[in-house]
Parts: structure tokens; sequence; C-alpha cells
């Protein structure tokens, strides 16, 4: 672990020094950043906001969201993909957050333990570690590690990730080889290498700053 971790700190001084401090769009609130990130599941950022933005615009707020028809909040979401079956989900967890906490607000998220907080998120249906740590780290400002397809495609390419470990334990293993303080820049970085160049088909492996460190490159 000692070496993956060193490991884990070459890849975000490499992709700091190649891509710089990232920034991404302003926080939203924790309720807003858990529709979104269901939305997100399965297609594209456009695709997640323009059905984000829709929704909002269609609805005053999250209680008329979670009490109209479903038809209507499926017509909103539509732009998303997959809407019959986001909808129903959407509409699903909003209810469950009224029924346990008597209001819709998620605030509170950040005055549990972490782990507390990410169990209590996950237990909905349609909210996997993934869409959990992202609420966490992006809306909460608090030390959880999204492990998205790309994520999980770089670092199993680099040798971060041991052979068959899968996509939902990878978030633990990842959130204990890079500090706390380098999820963010990290996140956003990895994200943007399996973009741009270590694609799932044809890596640009000779244009990748990660070349030097990756065990893909080396064993090609």
């Amino acid at each position: 672990m000692t070496d993956l971790s060193a490991l884990a700190r070459q890849v975000q001084q490499r992709l700091l020094s190649f891509y710089g401090q990232p920034t991404w769009r302003n926080p939203l609130p924790p309720l807003d950043e858990l529709v979104s990130t269901i939305l997100s599941q399965n297609t594209n950022d456009t695709n997640r906001d323009r059905a984000f933005h829709a929704l909002k615009a269609r609805f005053p707020n999250w209680e008329a969201a979670r009490d109209a028809e479903p038809g209507s909040v499926i017509a909103a979401i539509r732009p998303a993909g997959l809407a019959n079956q986001k909808g129903p989900r959407i509409q699903a967890v909003l209810r469950n957050i009224s029924a346990e906490r008597g209001i819709l607000d998620l605030n509170f998220l950040a005055d549990l333990p972490l782990e507390e907080a990410r169990a209590w998120l996950t237990r909905f249906k349609g909210v996997g570690p993934k869409t959990a740590a992202i609420l966490l780290l992006f809306s909460l400002g608090r030390p959880a590690f999204p492990v998205d397809t790309h994520i999980y495609r770089v670092t199993g390419r680099i040798g971060l990730l041991p052979e068959r470990m899968t996509v939902e334990q990878a978030h633990e293993h990842l959130e204990k080889l890079f500090p706390p303080e380098t999820y963010y820049a990290a996140h956003l970085n990895i994200i943007r290498l399996g973009r741009e160049l270590c694609t799932a088909r044809k890596p640009d492996c000779l244009a990748c700053p990660l070349r030097p460190i990756c065990k893909y490159d080396q064993e090609k």
C-alpha cells in the first residue's frame, strides 16, 4: 500500500503540472447535487444539465417535483435519457428523504461522521457509492473520492487498482491511496485525462503525462 500511495502522489503531481488546479462549476446545494447526479447516470454532462435545468424550471421546488404526476417529471428530464427510470427514482428518493427527515434538506449530512453520511445516502435505490461521494465532495466539501468509468479505467491502467477489483471497491481503495486534500483535484484531473488522452479505445500514450509511471504503457 505504501508503494501505491507513492504512485498516487506522483499521479496527482504530474496531472497538476500538466493540467493545473482544476475548478468545477459552482457547488450545488446537497439536494440539487443529488438530483443532478442521478440525472447524470448513463449520459453526458450536457444532457444532464439540460434535464436538470428543465426540471428546476418546471417545478418551483423539490416538494412540487416529489408530489407531481410521474409523467410530468419524466417529460421534463427526457434530455438526460432513461427518463422512465430516472423520473420515478428521483421522486422515490425525495419521498424517502421527506419520510425520514420530515423536510427535504440534506445539509444535516455535513455534521454526520463521514461513514454514517455515506451509509445514509446509499440506502436509497439509485444512490450508489459514486453518487454519494459526488454529493459529499462537491456539495459539502467532505473527503470522499468518486470513481466513475474514466477514473476506474485510468487508475486500473496505471496500476493503482488490483486486478479484479470492482468499481464499488475502488472508492474505498483510492481514498486510502490519495491524501484527502487532493481528492478534488485528483478526481477532476483524472477524469479529464480519461476523456482527452487515456480513452477507452486507442489511448494517446505518447502525449500522456503519466506515461513514465504507467503500468499499461510499460506492458504494451
